[in-house]
């Protein structure tokens, strides 16, 4: 029966299987956060911008008024995934939002900095 006689010996070779995929794992996770944070979200040439806060949900202001979230409304976070209105309670935020046939905000984007500085495309 072989047997390693040395604790430090036998300890080495695992650390070097762990080392590379840890060191992989960290390249991508940072590739992942540049590429998002360069990403230019396209907005809907029919989307409007306004201030948002929710209140109590789905009620909500937009822009100092009330109004109300659809059933089913997506609201995407600065990074693009997805938030849940209960979590934004009593914060505004400037967004673009797009309204559904009946006229409940449907599709909300909280915008970045950047975003909000520039000017919505209008429609054609």
């Amino acid at each position: 029966m072989n047997r390693c006689t040395r604790l430090a010996s036998c300890a080495r070779p695992m650390r070097h299987r762990l080392r590379a995929p840890l060191i992989a794992s960290a390249l991508c996770a940072i590739a992942v956060l540049a590429s998002a944070q360069t990403t230019v979200r396209p907005f809907p040439p029919k989307a409007e911008r306004g201030v948002m806060q929710i209140t109590q949900p789905p009620e909500m202001l937009l822009n100092g008024k009330p109004d109300r979230l659809s059933p089913g409304a997506r609201i995407r976070g600065t990074d693009n995934m997805l938030r849940m209105s209960g979590t934004l309670m009593d914060q505004k935020a400037v967004v673009n939002f797009v309204r559904e046939p009946t006229g409940q905000v449907h599709e909300v984007w909280i915008l970045t900095e950047a975003e909000a500085a520039q000017k919505l495309p209008t429609g054609p």
